[in-house]
């Protein structure tokens, strides 16, 4: 599948306000990250293999983020705040390379795994959940989408990882845990945020080199 959206914009405008004020917002800490969760609200989901990033590497990086961050505030600067942002910004991307470097058993890309995985997204579209793009790399997965009633987001990780975690394992003869536990979520709080995550699982598959790049699909609704 391919994106369908001209130039990689979405061809439509979910409701997407610039604030998050107008839902309640609930922070759910599992491990390290804090997750944002608000009724009615899009998400930006990442969810990865277990061996797709060393936990000695990701506890450096971590450990990083978090020095460069306790000094940001300390700086004269006065834009502090956008100077967390970007600190930010560029410890996402360091992961973000590693991950599109392809590293770890890459199981994902496994014709019969990919499809195994596409099809546990699509299965609930418009009944608990509503799709508007995901992404399938041959070690991790994208995935923006907006919860529908009382499903919420972990319950809807949950279903994803735990029904395809299975069923991989069964189609590659192993046994063992498949994905990490933990998953990284972003709250889209507005239109710039929504086009921004479109464009980001649009363009990357050609990023991480993958040529005709058959797991993807971005919504085109009117």
């Amino acid at each position: 599948m391919s994106p369908r959206s001209a130039g990689f914009q979405p061809a439509f405008s979910p409701l997407v306000t610039d604030s998050v004020a107008t839902s309640a917002v609930n922070i759910r800490r599992r491990k390290r990250l804090p997750h944002w969760e608000a009724s009615g609200r899009i998400y930006f989901v990442t969810f990865r293999l277990v061996d797709s990033l060393p936990a000695s590497l990701l506890r450096r990086i971590v450990s990083k983020r978090r020095q460069a961050l306790e000094k940001a505030p300390a700086s004269c600067r006065p834009d502090s705040l956008s100077e967390r942002k970007r600190l930010k910004r560029l410890f996402s991307r360091r992961i973000e390379a590693y991950l599109d470097a392809g590293k770890g058993c890459c199981s994902l890309a496994h014709p019969a795994v990919a499809e195994i995985v596409a099809e546990a997204i699509r299965h609930f579209d418009g009944l608990r959940y509503e799709l508007f793009a995901w992404c399938i790399m041959p070690n991790h997965v994208h995935v923006v989408f907006r919860p529908l009633k009382e499903n919420s987001l972990a319950a809807i990780l949950h279903s994803w990882k735990s029904f395809t975690a299975q069923s991989a394992n069964r189609i590659l003869g192993r046994t063992g845990i498949f994905w990490q536990r933990e998953y990284y979520d972003h709250l889209v709080r507005n239109g710039e945020q929504f086009a921004r995550a479109i464009r980001y699982i649009a363009q990357n598959p050609g990023r991480a080199g993958l040529k005709n790049w058959k797991w993807m699909w971005i919504s085109q609704a009117d």
